[in-house]
């Protein structure tokens, strides 16, 4: 009988390592760079800044925690999970947006960040 962890890697690697896996992956990756690219650009910084991977992270950190080398913090292993929570909250509230809307940017981070890129939320600042 196989456990739970070893079903849900086998699902993993039955449905990622596939064309419609690799084709959702990439339409969500995408989505994360539209949606950063927005986001940034509320926050005056410039756009193409979402499509470099560490630059990217640099730059949200920058933007919603006020100091860009705590994106440091994410490299750690047990911090970085820890950090990564607080950093999408402090992001929903550096745009006026509450605990709910944080953890849609925790769970569905491609779709909020899509939210806040194109929707009505101003940039206030790092708090």
């Amino acid at each position: 009988m196989e456990s739970i962890v070893e079903a849900f890697g086998r699902i993993w690697e039955e449905f990622f390592f596939t064309p419609g896996g690799s084709a959702l992956s990439t339409v969500v990756a995408v989505l994360s760079v539209v949606g950063m690219w927005m986001l940034f650009k509320k926050a005056h910084k410039a756009g193409w800044r979402s499509l470099v991977p560490i630059l990217n992270l640099y730059t949200l950190v920058q933007i919603a925690d006020g100091s860009g080398i705590k994106c440091i913090l994410l490299l750690i292993p047990v911090i970085g999970v820890i950090y990564h929570i607080l950093l999408n909250l402090r992001l929903a509230r550096a745009f006026g947006k509450g605990l709910f809307f944080g953890l849609g940017l925790i769970l569905f981070t491609p779709l909020f960040l899509l939210f806040l890129g194109f929707g009505g939320a101003e940039y206030r600042g790092a708090r």
